[in-house]
């Protein structure tokens, strides 16, 4: 005990803040399985993935992002960050002229190797369930230096999602849901973040977990499984109808439809903090407040 006191009158009489002294360097395994390390906690970070941007803001730590992709646009004050581009189209150049410490990037943009070979720190990360969202936002805050606000913060949106639950009528449980990604049609599926928000506010799913987070599906497979109630983008709704088959579900019969805007999808398609604010979305068209048709 004496040789630490003894440290830290050292430290405090040489003036060097213990912060600095208590800083260690931080070691973290992405969703590649790069080990990802920092001397310190980030301080200028660029975000190429809405959902970590918004991972970012919501632990506290919005201050430190210096640009994000295009798509990330929440909260209000990244809107007017400098934007570096998508998936398809990163302006590197532009990045290094950020000078950053960290860039968080999605596995699926094949950018982190080009980064990390021009000196950039890169952290692969994404989520397609509960589970990955929850070990997401773990990694985020252990790079940002605050570990502890993680487990706070899904506890926080844990609680959100029990709120959503309970605002779901008794009577509207037990009823099967298909909610559509894209036209293609893409669905979302019982493996998905959104199928388990779903479960978890008490429906059912006509597309089962074996067939992935977010299947390509056959239309007649819709029509087979005859959905009680459709969740889809607005701007859908109206040609569901003319679908070949799709007239005779009883969803598309009883105007059980409940259109998304670009606000509620825009929520719904980010697995992060807003994840309890969706679950209020979707138990809404559940409860059948949400703008059913």
């Amino acid at each position: 005990m004496r040789w630490l006191l003894l440290v830290l009158c050292v430290l405090w009489c040489s003036g060097m803040p213990l912060r600095a002294w208590a800083a260690a360097p931080i070691r973290v395994v992405d969703d590649r399985g790069a080990v990802v390390q920092l001397a310190a906690p980030a301080r200028r970070i660029i975000s190429l993935l809405p959902s970590l941007t918004e991972m970012v803001c919501d632990l506290g730590a919005c201050e430190r992002v210096v640009a994000t992709d295009r798509w990330s646009n929440w909260p209000a004050r990244i809107q007017g960050l400098p934007k570096v581009g998508g998936l398809d189209d990163p302006q590197v150049e532009a990045m290094v002229a950020q000078r950053p410490d960290l860039v968080l990037v999605s596995p699926a943009s094949r950018l982190a190797q080009r980064l990390r070979g021009l000196g950039l720190t890169v952290a692969e990360l994404d989520a397609q369930d509960l589970r990955q969202v929850r070990h997401a936002m773990g990694v985020v805050a252990t790079l940002l230096g605050v570990p502890e606000r993680a487990e706070l913060r899904w506890r926080a949106l844990m609680t959100e999602i029990d709120a959503a639950a309970a605002a779901v009528p008794a009577t509207r449980k037990g009823q099967t849901v298909y909610f559509e990604v894209s036209s293609t049609p893409y669905a979302a599926g019982e493996a998905s973040f959104i199928g388990q928000l779903l479960s978890r506010l008490g429906a059912r799913h006509v597309v089962p977990a074996s067939l992935g987070p977010f299947p390509k599906l056959n239309p007649e497979f819709v029509v087979r499984a005859d959905p009680a109630l459709i969740m889809v983008s607005a701007k859908e709704v109206d040609g569901m109808a003319r679908r070949p088959g799709w007239r005779q579900m009883r969803a598309i019969q009883q105007g059980r439809v409940c259109p998304l805007d670009a606000a509620q999808l825009d929520v719904l398609s980010r697995p992060g903090p807003r994840l309890g604010q969706g679950a209020l979305v979707l138990a809404r068209c559940l409860a059948g407040s949400g703008r059913v048709r």
